[in-house]
């Protein structure tokens, strides 16, 4: 059986299960992407995904919240 952590906590000063990570695959495509891309491409991106939120933002209904007890 194979132990489970919580790499957020467990690997703050390094991986604890280097030889298992569970990150590993993550890890090897984001710097297989970084090498890739230039950080002008990576900006354009980052970008154009806040542009997109925005106007998922903007089109949808202003939710207003009511407190049960004023």
């Amino acid at each position: 059986m194979e132990a489970t952590i919580n790499c957020a906590e467990a690997c703050i000063n390094g991986c604890v299960m280097p030889n298992n990570c569970a990150s590993r695959e993550y890890a090897e495509s984001a710097t297989k992407f970084v090498q890739e891309k230039s950080l002008d491409e990576i900006l354009a991106m980052a970008e154009e995904a806040v542009r997109r939120k925005a106007a998922e933002r903007a089109s949808q209904p202003t939710q207003w919240v009511i407190p049960d007890e004023i």
